[in-house]
């Protein structure tokens, strides 16, 4: 696999990206929806609730935790796939959190999306030809000759033989289709690209192959990633920081090596246990989480993690935690009890 990019250049004293200016930020991100029971019951659903988060130019954002959490509910609200019921979102310091329908669509060309599902997200009428041009045609950007060039090179750039241009999407495999939909994503030439489990429905060669494609683009131009996703060692893999999600909001950020190796929030604790471990030597105990996740609808009052944390208090009942900064290094967790020891002590 590719080496991860290195970024120590361009990082300040904190571990923060220096050189590199911020491309999105989110402020107190909310997304809530609203669901009846058949006896005409009705009840809010918190799906992302007070998300805080920020990415920059040649770095990649992991977002973790378990399904249900909100980590691809607060991906689609970034494009507006889903509004946005409360908080900020900002690209480039402009605030966007309820552009109208002309900056709507000039935004689309800056911030792209890559789905979880490349079968469903490829029109099967169209050849690959015709899907990776539609966006170009769609923004009025299409220029003849030139743009059939760009789109094979498109299709170069993301390892795929100019004869597949003329074949339809049920013709590849799951990792050639996701392929596609990152050749797609790649046209319009955008600043912040959005992925959502690119590679949870691929073998694990197909995704090395997919993890190492992401990893040359990001490291060959200044665009940013946001890779939503479940499994820790892609995060590991491509990520340089991490924001761990758990029922709609962020508990624990930072570096990612550090915040798998070192994890601050008890929650973070637990997920990585049931990884692998680094080496044969390495011995890890697993963390068992008693408990499912609470509904999103009637989340714990306080800490959102107490029902299932082998640390709670009354205090994580009565008290919602504020982030506080850990480790000594830029990171932070929301945690009364976190398991390194914060700045201030």
């Amino acid at each position: 696999m590719s080496e991860r990019v290195n970024l120590e250049a361009v990082r300040d004293e904190n571990g923060a990206i220096a050189s590199a200016q911020e491309v999105l930020s989110l402020e107190n991100l909310e997304v809530h929806f609203t669901s009846s029971s058949p006896f005409g019951r009705k009840s809010t659903i918190y799906a992302v609730d007070g998300v805080n988060l920020s990415v920059s130019e040649r770095e990649t954002l992991g977002i973790i935790g378990e399904s249900g959490c909100g980590k691809s509910t607060t991906g689609r609200a970034i494009v507006h796939l889903n509004e946005p019921t409360g908080g900020t979102i900002r690209y480039r310091g402009e605030d966007i959190t309820r552009p109208g329908r002309a900056r709507k669509q000039e935004l689309r060309e800056k911030i792209q999306f890559v789905f979880q599902d490349p079968q469903s997200s490829l029109n099967p009428r169209m050849t690959v030809q015709e899907i990776i041009a539609e966006p170009l045609r769609a923004f009025g950007r299409w220029e003849g000759q030139k743009s059939v060039e760009k789109v094979a090179e498109l299709l170069d750039q993301v390892g795929l033989p100019r004869q597949a241009l003329q074949r339809y999407p049920h013709e590849f495999s799951g990792g050639q289709r996701q392929r596609i939909g990152i050749a797609r994503a790649l046209a319009l030439d955008p600043e912040l690209l959005i992925l959502d489990e690119p590679v949870s429905a691929l073998d694990v060669s197909v995704q090395a192959q997919v993890l190492n494609l992401l990893m040359e683009l990001r490291n060959t131009s200044s665009r940013a990633f946001i890779m939503i996703s479940h499994d820790l060692d892609v995060i590991r893999h491509v990520a340089d920081r991490i924001a761990v999600m758990y029922l709609g909001q962020v508990i624990e950020t930072g570096p990612a090596d550090e915040v798998l190796d070192r994890p601050a929030h008890p929650y973070t604790a637990a997920l990585a246990s049931a990884t692998p471990p680094n080496s044969p030597t390495e011995v890890r105990e697993r963390i068992v989480l008693k408990g499912d996740l609470p509904s999103a609808a009637n989340p714990p009052s306080g800490c959102r993690f107490r029902t299932r944390c082998w640390l709670a208090t009354d205090r994580c009942a009565s008290e919602v935690p504020k982030p506080v900064h850990v480790g000594g290094s830029n990171r932070t967790v929301a945690c009364h009890y976190p398991l390194l020891q914060t700045e201030s002590n």
